[in-house]
């Protein structure tokens, strides 16, 4: 009930302006107008920045346009359609994971690295392997884990080729001829496969004995290797300096032989030749020969000798070659 100004009692509100059924009216304003002012300038920002990314020189770029993906591969800005097409980076540059052990930590990891030989001997290998992506939606998308499929390879193939080798070569000298037949076997098996990898080097980064004893046994037979080699260098060395010494002194030899035997040889046929002559000669006229020959050898005997001749008693001169007997009383006159 409210009471009218001229005292008098009504029921209902008041309908003057100070009537508070007026002031208690609802008012009625438009629901989330700023709201959805502020919810489209946060779309309109959000497809600005979805609408632009940056590709470096080592990154390729696969756009997905409603589940279809292509390869962007030139670096630089780039723009795409907001909200619509995806993109995902993939790397260019050569990338690595170890096999056999953990990077940072000396223990070896025995799945990975322990191994049988040729000839039934136990072998930890270390591996380092290194790929790198050749077609990024293939990697992406031809298989779930590509890395893992190369890890999975490598262990298979690495397993089968040092089976191939005994322990001794898979230690020492045979370290580079395994490393190229794991490589070879894996990248034509990546080839097949085409799962965008490709693989660009496998290295062993170590090989080792499992036990310390045979580690031992083996450094021993290694430095052994070492002082035979060592010891046949040398030896190969002072045979390649006293050789051809040996041979020039042997050619010279050999070449003053054959001169010496030419020399008689030219001599004895002189002296065949003048025997041969005096004996025609001699044929011929042999009395006059022998008094030539004679002649000659007087020649040649008498100018070197001395005549001593002696006056005895009897009246008989006697000539003696006396010098020689005289040289030799000389020296002995003591006697």
């Amino acid at each position: 009930m409210n009471i009218n100004p001229d005292g008098s009692y009504s029921s209902g509100p008041f309908k003057s302006s100070g009537d508070p059924a007026k002031k208690n009216r609802p008012k009625f304003n438009l629901p989330g107008k700023s709201a959805i002012i502020v919810l489209v300038i946060v779309l309109l920002v959000l497809a600005v920045m979805d609408s632009y990314y940056t590709l470096k020189e080592d990154q390729y770029a696969v756009i997905t346009t409603f589940g279809k993906p292509t390869m962007v591969s030139t670096s630089g800005l780039k723009f795409k359609l907001p909200f619509i097409q995806d993109v995902t980076k993939v790397s260019k540059t050569i990338q690595g994971f170890p096999l056999g052990y953990r990077i940072g930590s000396s223990q070896s990891v025995d799945e990975e690295s322990l191994m049988i030989t040729y000839d039934y001997n136990f072998v930890n290998v270390d591996f380092y392997v290194e790929y790198r992506v050749t077609d990024p939606i293939k990697f992406l998308y031809s298989s779930q884990d590509p890395v893992g499929i190369l890890k999975m390879l490598c262990q298979s193939y690495i397993r089968d080729t040092i089976g191939l080798y005994n322990v001794d070569t898979v230690i020492t000298t045979g370290k580079s001829e395994i490393q190229a037949a794991i490589k070879d076997k894996v990248m034509k098996r990546l080839e097949a496969e085409d799962i965008g990898l490709q693989l660009t080097n496998i290295r062993i980064q170590d090989a080792e004995p499992p036990t310390y004893e045979v580690q031992r046994a083996f450094t021993a037979v290694e430095t052994a290797k070492q002082s035979a080699d060592t010891t046949v260098n040398n030896a190969k060395k002072y045979a390649n300096e006293v050789i051809p010494a040996a041979a020039a002194d042997a050619d010279q030899i050999i070449k003053s032989a054959e001169a010496y035997k030419a020399s008689k040889i030219n001599e004895a046929s002189g002296q065949a030749s003048r025997f041969a002559e005096l004996f025609e000669e001699y044929q011929k006229y042999p009395l006059i020969t022998k008094q030539r020959l004679f002649y000659e050898a007087m020649e040649s005997i008498l100018p070197g000798m001395k005549l001593y001749i002696l006056d005895n008693d009897t009246g008989v001169q006697t000539a003696l070659p006396l010098e020689q007997f005289a040289t030799v009383n000389m020296g002995g006159e003591d006697k």
